[in-house]
């Protein structure tokens, strides 16, 4: 069974892109060399994005590896499969990771367990209910991505299969 997915590298510097390809093509398990481009909404930045198809829980080991570096925004998402749902991982500098499973038409699935938990830090006063809300929706990670997203319309994607 696989699923298919996206990387979205919305900014890295120059020096960390060869990194970045390793550290993807490690997870796949393929030389992979990405198309990158200027990243207008950081200058002295590079985006890349490509789409992959491979088992699911790839999406969390590209996450995971490309987790550490501090310099680096991205995104990773992966579709639904008959036997996982999806996957959308985001990151940026600031705020670090986020981690949401997805649905078939892409709307974010919050456990219950974690509105339990949000209503009871807001109900004893220790944080609002809109913003432990707006963090389990991902928000704040949309926020500061969402001007790299659109610096990348038109880029070029290029299809990645993992070797089975």
């Amino acid at each position: 069974m696989t699923t298919r997915g996206v990387l979205y590298v919305h900014s890295a510097p120059r020096a960390l892109c060869p990194h970045v390809e390793w550290a993807v093509g490690g997870v796949l398990g393929v030389r992979v060399q990405l198309d990158w481009i200027r990243q207008p909404a950081a200058p002295g930045t590079w985006r890349s994005e490509f789409s992959w198809q491979a088992s699911p829980g790839t999406a969390s080991k590209l996450a995971s590896a490309l987790r550490g570096w501090d310099l680096l925004r991205f995104e990773v998402t992966a579709e639904p499969s008959p036997t996982a749902e999806g996957e959308r991982y985001s990151s940026t500098p600031g705020l670090g990771i986020f981690h949401a499973v997805t649905g078939m038409h892409g709307d974010i699935l919050v456990p219950e367990d974690r509105l339990r938990a949000a209503l009871a830090r807001s109900l004893s006063g220790e944080t609002n209910l809109e913003g432990e809300i707006a963090k389990l929706l991902g928000k704040p990670w949309d926020d500061e991505l969402e001007s790299f997203r659109h610096a990348g319309e038109g880029a070029p994607v290029r299809w990645l299969h993992q070797v089975v």
